[in-house]
């Protein structure tokens, strides 16, 4: 695809996010790292990764993609989000790249195959804003077997989301809340525009999963969490995972308490009552593991980050034989 377009004779347009910033001679886009360099946009980051691990893919969190499996997890700097709660506010909200680190996209995919990784996550930081740079790994990734997944806030552009149907396997969204005012004056995004595109995954041959990290009196009202049970059940699906996340004190937000477990177990219990099939929840001890929804048999055993596959053959529950959608191998 092409990563910009022109809008005059001095400014061209972003086309990697929702924003779609008009970027002038030399100016960045809202990310802070796309620049226009000579009439073409030009990624700050690119070969420049600021945090790189080998990671359970249940720390994405994934728990209907290839379970108990690596995914080597790079992040980069800049973020087209403005979010207060952020903990990893360090790279995502600074625009300064460190050029003394440089891995090109074949080293990127090096790494993976020596740390025994069957896939590549894009994350830590918005990696929607450094979009050439992962697709160039990724595409190299296919070619050798490797999966690749995308961690995201969901405000890609729909440019991006086509293209991104060549070459991502299976993406975490976050839904950070249900209110147009909170993520307009707080995110300093739009609503509608995340809505939009998790719709557009949910269509796609992508693996979709959501999370939404539960705020005190922020986001954790019964009727925000039904407004966006329904939301799911009705656009997206009652089969795609919601992870319901335990906020912790961090960056801006460090009065706020944490979240109740009695807050994550009153969510969970709206989202299943809407009947979507598979909530988990996160950031707190709890049981991870997956049950079929019809014969309630454990067809997934979690452990924290660890997972055994346990009644699933064939995507199929090895009790009552129901489909439990996901990547399994």
């Amino acid at each position: 695809m092409q990563y910009s377009r022109f809008s005059d004779e001095e400014h061209i347009v972003c086309l990697l996010c929702k924003h779609y910033c008009v970027l002038k001679k030399d100016g960045h886009g809202i990310c802070g790292v796309n620049y226009n360099i000579d009439s073409s946009l030009v990624n700050k980051t690119y070969g420049h990764p600021s945090a790189l691990h080998a990671d359970p893919i249940e720390k994405k969190p994934l728990y209907h993609f290839l379970p108990n499996s690596r995914s080597l997890s790079l992040g980069t700097v800049g973020c087209n989000f403005r979010c207060p709660f952020c903990q990893n506010y360090s790279i995502s909200q600074t625009s300064l790249v460190d050029e003394s680190i440089t891995l090109m996209p074949h080293e990127i995919v090096d790494l993976a195959l020596k740390h025994n990784c069957q896939s590549i996550s894009y994350t830590y930081n918005e990696p929607t804003i450094w979009y050439p740079y992962a697709k160039d790994i990724g595409i190299l990734a296919k070619e050798k077997g490797i999966k690749n997944v995308f961690v995201s806030s969901g405000y890609e552009s729909h440019e991006v989301l086509e293209d991104m149907r060549s070459w991502v396997d299976a993406a975490n969204i976050d839904l950070k809340s249900f209110s147009h005012e909170y993520y307009q004056k707080v995110l300093k995004t739009d609503l509608g525009g995340v809505l939009d595109s998790l719709v557009e995954f949910a269509k796609s041959d992508i693996w979709l999963e959501i999370t939404t990290l539960l705020i005190p009196d922020v986001n954790d009202s019964d009727k925000e969490m039904k407004q966006m049970a329904e939301f799911i059940t009705t656009k997206l699906g009652t089969e795609i995972p919601w992870h319901l996340s335990a906020f912790h004190p961090d960056y801006k937000m460090l009065k706020t308490p944490s979240t109740p477990i009695q807050t994550l177990l009153r969510a969970k219990d709206i989202a299943q009552k809407y009947g979507i099939k598979y909530v988990y929840l996160g950031n707190i001890a709890n049981d991870g593991s997956t049950y079929c929804p019809t014969c309630k048999a454990k067809i997934v055993a979690r452990d924290g980050y660890s997972a055994d596959i346990v009644g699933i053959k064939d995507n199929r529950c090895t009790h009552c034989n129901y489909e439990i959608k996901g990547v399994w191998r």
